[in-house]
């Protein structure tokens, strides 16, 4: 039996760190990395995809937005993963969707950063994650079908 191929996808910063700290999942499956564009280089995996980096109170979000949904289908088209895990955010969500569309599956876990309230991104991908981790049981009462491990770190 193949195995499964992984997208492992994240915003830059915060997220991405704890994207990171799934690395010993990312040496178990056929997997790749999407994250957004920065000064920084990302030498952690074989296969690395960027987007671009999206601020929703830029007035250039949503052209931006498109664009990422231009680069996702073409990753998702070329790699064709049957899973996506992703720590968020928002440049991401295209990529989920599309995934999603495709047939894959769609896991996703909340900042570990978020106590007390949602993400935005949590909160839209929530409605179509076939399953979704919170880090912090409090969250629970916002996300009721999330499912609570502990923290990632």
């Amino acid at each position: 039996m193949a195995k499964h191929k992984v997208c492992f996808a994240s915003s830059s910063g915060g997220h991405f760190e704890q994207l990171l700290m799934l690395k010993p999942l990312m040496d178990v499956y056929d997997s790749f990395i999407v994250t957004e564009k920065t000064d920084y280089d990302v030498d952690i995996a074989k296969r690395v995809y960027y987007l671009k980096q999206v601020n929703r109170h830029e007035r250039n979000f949503l052209p931006l937005m498109f664009v990422n949904f231009l680069k996702s289908c073409r990753i998702v088209f070329r790699e064709k993963p049957d899973v996506i895990i992703t720590t968020g955010v928002l440049a991401i969500i295209p990529l989920c969707l599309v995934v999603k569309i495709r047939g894959g599956k769609v896991v996703y876990i909340e900042s570990f950063a978020k106590v007390n309230s949602p993400t935005l991104t949590g909160k839209l991908i929530y409605k179509f994650a076939d399953q979704f981790y919170v880090q912090w049981e409090s969250m629970k009462k916002f996300y009721p079908n999330a499912i609570y491990l502990g923290g990632i770190y």
